[in-house]
Parts: C-alpha cells; structure tokens; sequence
C-alpha cells in the first residue's frame, strides 16, 4: 500500500505539473483522452487529502527530481511509510469537520413534516403512495433519482443521463436497500441517510466528503425479479450508493478507481 501511495502522489503531481503547462489541452486522439482520463481518476483518489497549494508544489517538486534524477530531499525509508500516515490524519481531520453540521442537518431533516425517523438512522420521507409491489433484497429495481448533499447539491441524477438506474436491492448501501423496501411501485420518496448508512467515514471522493449524509429522492417505477447481470447504469457510471472499491480508503491507491455519489 505504501508503494501505491507513492505512485498516486507521484502520478497526480505530475497531471499538475501538465495543468500549469496547459491549462486547456487539446484531446486529439483516443490515447489524449485516455491519458486525461487518467488524470481524472488520479485526481479522484487523493482528492480526500485535502492538499494546500503549498503542499501540491511541494508534491511537483518531489517528482520533478524523482524523474530527473537529482538526489532527494529526504530519505524515503523514513518518510514513504508516513504517506499512509499523513493521509489517515488528513481524512481524520475532514470527518471532525463534517461532524457537526451533519448531525444539524439529520437533526432538522427528522423534525420535517411527514419524515420517519427508522430505528437505523434512516429518515423516510413518503412523497408519493405507490400501488404496487414492495421490493425484496433478491429483487431488481428501476428507478428514477437524484442525490444530493447536505448542501443541496446534486452529485448525481438519473434524469441528466436521461434513464432510470437499475439495480439490485441487496448490492446498494443500506440506506437504499431500506428505504427502497419501504415503498411500492409508482411511488416516490426521500431518504435522507446519514453516512453510517451510505459512505461512512471514507466518503466517496472527490464529490462525498467523509463522514457526510446524504439525500436521495427516488421514484420506484418498476420490481422484477432480479437479473444475471444487476446494478446497469451507462458505462463507468458509479452506482449511487453502491459499495465502493477499494480505492476509496483514506490512503492512496495506484489504480485511482473510486467514486461518486
């Protein structure tokens, strides 16, 4: 892990470096876009670490004389393995920072009209009584959503891909799997969760801070039985409130896979 923390930060100073370089570069062919892609996804993993603009210079300069050779700065014996440490403490230090407006806003969100608050800390909110079946953990859904942070902004919505996400009912975070079996077909709702029943204390970079709670409006258009290949959504779209990879532990990993919602 430690080898994969030093690739990452090595690997997103240097789409810095082409940033500053090129502040609008111009993808021309299929290995350019793979190549920001790339980029893109790096970005994602260390996103979490929060880094000062002084600290990303400091992280250019590191590969800068990585790459070229020169002597280092500091012996990588002892401070490669304080890079999982640095980025523990830095995650550590966003979830206190999130704490206590999270637990304002759970507290409001509870008090609203017509808003149940369930024994796991799921708000459920009925805006719409459906009239058909119920869904079971074995079961596929097809549903229209959109998620939002506490903020009121939108981190992902079925209506801008412009179609309804399918899913399987036991392979989504607990706070759809429970909320979705509170209601019936044609029905709609709003889920607030807190993040014990969503990202939890990792969030999902770069737009789910840790430790953060999240809403979710959803209407449930249709139950079936479940499909050999669950959890559709338009190619290297993340699934909202699916469980997360790896990569989405506070710490850096080589690959940059991670999340979104």
């Amino acid at each position: 892990m430690m080898r994969q923390g030093i690739i990452v930060l090595v690997m997103a100073s240097l789409v810095g470096i082409n940033a500053a370089r090129a502040a609008d570069p111009k993808l021309k062919t299929e290995d350019d876009k793979t190549a920001y892609a790339i980029g893109l996804a790096l970005s994602q993993s260390i996103t979490a670490l929060n880094l000062t603009p002084a600290e990303i210079e400091l992280v250019k300069a590191g590969f800068v004389d990585g790459v070229s050779s020169k002597k280092p700065k500091v012996d990588m014996k002892t401070f490669g393995p304080k890079i999982n440490e640095f980025a523990k403490a830095r995650v550590a230090r966003a979830l206190e920072a999130e704490k206590p407006g999270a637990e304002a806003f759970l507290e409001k969100a509870a008090a609203e009209e017509g808003a149940q608050k369930k024994p796991s800390g799921l708000i459920y909110t009925e805006l719409k009584a459906g009239d058909g079946q119920r869904p079971k953990p074995s079961d596929m859904v097809k549903v229209n959503y959109t998620g939002r942070l506490r903020d009121g902004t939108v981190f992902d919505s079925s209506a801008e891909r412009g179609q309804p996400g399918e899913f399987a009912v036991h392979g989504i975070i607990p706070c759809w799997a429970e909320g979705l079996q509170l209601m019936k077909e044609h029905g709609k709702a709003k889920l607030v969760c807190p993040a014990t029943l969503a990202y939890g204390d990792k969030g999902a970079p770069p737009k789910i801070k840790p430790g953060a709670p999240l809403v979710f409006e959803i209407e449930l258009i249709e139950v079936s039985p479940a499909k050999v290949e669950p959890n559709v959504l338009p190619e290297g779209h993340p699934l909202p409130g699916h469980s997360q990879p790896e990569a989405t532990d506070p710490t850096p990993a080589a690959d940059g896979s991670g999340q979104a919602k």
